[in-house]
């Protein structure tokens, strides 16, 4: 029997509630298709930092480091510590395990409804791909003159050719084993050296996949696509900035956040990946039991892929589409009144009928 170690990592707000429910799929599959899944948890977040001074211990990538599997709920809590705080361990989590591919699954499933008109389950398909350690989201820059009338913030963006061509090679050999479509996200009309070395390193890789129709769009204009034209797209190529807008854009069209599954991961698996709904830790609703769990148990799902248990993680899959299409359990943000705990149980119960 194969053995996995899986560490836990609930956060913040809902993640704290989130998390349970996808262990109970977790464990109801487990049971159902032969593996084990050992879990370690970390009480690592806000409530960590007002007894140590701090959101993760000093050695927490050490410690993390000999897992399978790490599993995120939310983080985050601005009225108790600053987001760029409580968020920084996430984001040195994907730079230091390289997990250079975010992968963020757009899916208009069956019983959900979008904002936008005349589409049902199944017109909205998409996998936006982040890149997911460089970009933006690095730590260069500066302040100079900080809190004076003069003072200026420098923010730099990182684009490197090996960050730029390793996605876009991860993204058309997803494209080859999906619908065999691939946009690039770009920016290249007003940012002349980034988005341009971007072009230029996709029209080199592209030749190397003649088998998958490749374009590329404007952010801005692919925002506006995403609305009018959600059944276009296929794999969305990004950098780490514009992904995670978009990426935003496509949970909402699709249902909402509630729903929507994230993975961060290393392809080459020479780390552990990071797996975690793609909502925050939604403090308004937090500890009322009434988050949605459903964007947690579909991230689990794909750590169960990713971790080679493919049978299992498509188990979970349907039984997720069995629940919404029957209507039997639904939290608020789906128009219904149901628990956080009565969808996890919901699905629970689906995974074991069914298996």
């Amino acid at each position: 029997m194969k053995n996995y170690n899986i560490a836990l990592y609930p956060g913040d707000g809902i993640g704290r509630e989130v998390v349970p429910e996808a262990i109970k799929s977790l464990d109801a599959v487990s049971d159902a298709c032969g593996f084990k899944l050992e879990y370690t948890q970390f009480d690592w977040g806000c409530d960590y930092y007002e007894h140590k001074g701090k959101v993760v211990p000093d050695d927490y990538l050490d410690i993390l480091s000999g897992f399978d599997a790490i599993f995120l709920g939310a983080l985050g809590d601005p009225a108790r510590l600053p987001d760029h705080i409580t968020l920084r361990p996430l984001i040195e989590i994907r730079q230091s395990f390289d997990q250079y591919a975010c992968l963020r699954p757009a899916n208009l499933l069956p019983g959900i409804a979008t904002p936008l008109a005349g589409r049902q389950a199944g017109d909205i398909d998409m996998l936006v791909l982040r890149e997911n350690c460089e970009g933006e989201y690095l730590d260069v820059g500066g302040f100079f003159k900080h809190n004076r009338e003069e003072g200026v913030a420098v923010q730099v963006a990182l684009h490197s050719r090996k960050g730029i061509e390793r996605i876009l090679r991860y993204g058309f050999k997803l494209a080859e084993e999906r619908r065999r479509h691939l946009t690039m996200t770009t920016k290249s009309n007003a940012l002349k050296y980034g988005m341009v070395y971007w072009d230029e390193v996709f029209e080199e890789v592209r030749k190397d996949y003649p088998n998958v129709r490749a374009d590329k769009c404007h952010v801005d204009a692919l925002a506006m696509n995403f609305v009018r034209w959600p059944d276009k797209y296929d794999v969305v190529v990004a950098s780490n900035l514009f992904g995670d807008i978009l990426s935003d854009l496509a949970g909402a069209i699709s249902g909402g956040l509630g729903l929507a599954p994230s993975a961060s991961v290393n392809p080459q698996k020479q780390f552990p990946s990071l797996f975690e709904p793609v909502h925050g830790s939604a403090l308004d609703i937090a500890g009322k039991n009434m988050a949605n769990p459903i964007g947690a148990i579909r991230s689990a799902a794909m750590m169960l892929d990713f971790l080679g248990e493919r049978t299992a993680a498509l188990l979970i899959d349907r039984s997720v589409e069995s629940c919404l299409k029957s209507g039997t359990a639904r939290t608020a943000d789906l128009g219904g009144s149901d628990t956080t705990s009565d969808m996890g149980d919901d699905i629970a119960t689906r995974i074991r009928r069914d298996a």
